[in-house]
């Protein structure tokens, strides 16, 4: 069910809008009104978004503006801002932008995909099972299951150094990092955007809020990195906590996921098919060969819809 998010119209101010079935004042935005946007939000195991339709309204986000949106006391709330826009390449049916809740603009997020596809579909923008999905890693296909369930192909793995970017002299399935007179043993890979996994003997002892971090804005990232935390339960199923560069701590990160199984296969403690358990809930992520994509699969729900004025 979707739940609504009513506020009080602005009518002591003079101002009229025409009426919806949600909306609510930027009361504590920085900006003056410029625009007026729908939006809806969504998660995926509880990493959530505000999902914004730029096919049917014009959008035009700076890095304040996106920071207020996902702001938890001041605007909506969310750990990214996904926007929805025509697309620029002939084979996608959309381009897929992702905006960090810090303000940055970033390449790729999994968990956001699966919300993506979700949302085009349920907005009428598509009839498409099989969605071809421009993004800034690259092309991807998001597949809409029966049973509501989300498929991404998320592409190969990349795990040369200078593909990451990693400042590495050459691909390893294990590199020393050093950090604060330690050093950490990492795998590390892109799925579209970087990410440095640990593997930990005991999840609830991680120390995510100390190591995170500091792996994040390592010099070795040139570009920070998402840092996941795993533990390897059996070949086929692992726990993960992922701190995602520019977020934090989120209950679920889609390419943090694929990530890890990833790295796991490369260092041979993983089968091919993998069950991801969160802090969130669970994704099933594959890799049926080294030539072949890792294909994510998971649930996208939607919360409620809504009109904010920025």
């Amino acid at each position: 069910m979707i739940r609504t998010w009513i506020a009080q119209p602005f009518a002591a101010e003079g101002r009229s809008y025409s009426p919806g079935p949600c909306y609510c004042k930027a009361l504590g935005n920085p900006y003056p009104v410029s625009m007026e946007l729908r939006f809806t939000k969504m998660h995926g195991l509880g990493n959530d978004f505000v999902v914004i339709d730029g096919v049917r309204q014009s959008v035009d986000l700076d890095p304040g503006q996106v920071r207020f949106l996902a702001d938890r006391r001041l605007g909506i709330g969310c750990d990214q801002v996904l926007v929805v826009e025509p697309a620029r390449d002939p084979q996608a049916a959309f381009r897929y932008r992702i905006f960090n809740a810090d303000g940055g603009e970033v390449e790729q997020c999994g968990n956001g995909a699966r919300c993506f596809a979700r949302f085009v579909r349920d907005q009428g923008l598509t009839e498409l099972d099989v969605i071809p999905v421009e993004t800034r890693a690259g092309l991807i296909e998001l597949y809409l299951q029966a049973d509501g369930q989300v498929r991404v192909n998320m592409g190969q793995p990349r795990f040369e150094p200078a593909d990451i970017p990693f400042d590495a002299p050459q691909r390893a399935a294990h590199y020393a990092l050093g950090l604060n007179g330690k050093s950490l043993d990492i795998g590390a890979v892109s799925m579209g955007n970087p990410h440095a996994v640990l593997q930990v003997p005991e999840l609830d002892h991680a120390h995510v809020e100390e190591l995170g971090p500091w792996i994040e804005s390592h010099a070795r990232f040139p570009n920070r990195v998402n840092v996941g935390f795993m533990q390897v339960l059996d070949r086929g199923h692992i726990r993960l906590r992922v701190f995602e560069r520019g977020a934090g701590e989120t209950l679920a990160c889609g390419t943090g996921a694929c990530a890890a199984v990833a790295v796991g296969i490369d260092q041979g403690v993983l089968d091919r098919e993998v069950d991801v358990t969160l802090p969130g809930g669970h994704l099933v992520v594959s890799w049926a060969a080294d030539d072949q994509p890792v294909m994510m699969t998971g649930p996208a729900t939607t919360v409620f819809e809504g009109r904010i004025a920025l």
